[in-house]
């Protein structure tokens, strides 16, 4: 892996984050489908591990490569908080400008009719995938196998019950399990397209990087705020889904300290 170049490792680390979406769906072809509760104290695991990975793998090194472009002072800061809002507003445009539907919520974006109901869920979670796997390959491009690994790891995760929420709320909605595991598994593909352009972005220039750790950053904390967190609450097992978001910010935080 080591002899991997950045943008190959942004790829290949972003692909295994997405696939692990369809492994998560697995359960929906056997029938062995965890409970809500379950779910959703995975769920909250998920988000504690991503928020961990945005501060110690992203905003962290970005705030240090600012720095080490324009020594100490207000303008590494400015930099880092000021990205960090480009890309939490850019999955915000995303959003709202294109048509999807959420499984709690309904539909949202432009009306759009003429879209079958699978396509509405797919453009959903492709406005939440792309920036995780960008997240990924930026980790990879900018510090190599220790910046995105911890990233991988905890985009891979979140998207293992993502994938099964998918499934299960596609069974709902009468499509055949192996239709449904397709849908999910199909849903975590666009995180190796990220993966590629945040890799290949940080790697042809440098200048570039504490801009794009950030803006990654920005961007996977719109997705814990907007929709994973929102989603472990919707069912009343928000206490659970609590005690696993802890558990996996403070393994995270242990982890990336202890092997970092």
């Amino acid at each position: 892996m080591e002899s991997l170049s950045p943008i190959a490792l942004g790829f290949f680390g972003s692909l295994a984050a997405g696939s692990l979406t369809a492994i998560g769906a697995v359960p929906v072809l056997f029938g062995r489908i965890p409970s809500r509760a379950t779910r959703d104290l995975s769920l909250g695991f998920a988000a504690g591990v991503m928020l961990a990975a945005s501060f110690f793998s992203l905003i962290i090194p970005a705030l240090d490569a600012a720095e080490g472009q324009f020594e100490n002072g207000a303008v590494p800061a400015a930099i880092v908080c000021v990205a960090i809002l480009f890309g939490m507003g850019a999955v915000a445009l995303l959003n709202e400008k294109l048509p999807h539907e959420h499984f709690s919520t309904g539909r949202e974006g432009p009306d759009a009719i003429a879209l079958r109901r699978v396509w509405l869920f797919i453009f959903a979670i492709t406005i939440h995938n792309f920036p995780e796997g960008l997240a990924v390959g930026v980790g990879f491009g900018a510090n190599g196998l220790s910046g995105g690994l911890p990233l991988a790891l905890g985009i891979g995760l979140q998207n293992a019950p993502e994938g099964l929420a998918v499934a299960v709320s596609l069974l709902g909605e009468g499509y055949s399990k192996w239709r449904a595991w397709g849908i999910a598994a199909l849903t975590g593909m666009i995180e190796p397209v990220g993966g590629l352009i945040g890799a290949g972005i940080i790697s042809l220039s440098q200048p570039l990087l504490p801009w794009g750790l950030a803006f990654a950053a920005g961007a996977m904390l719109y997705v814990i705020s907007h929709e994973i967190i929102p989603e472990t609450h919707r069912s009343g097992n928000q206490n659970r889904a609590t005690l696993g978001l802890s558990v996996g910010l403070v393994l995270m935080l242990f982890l990336d300290v202890w092997l970092g």
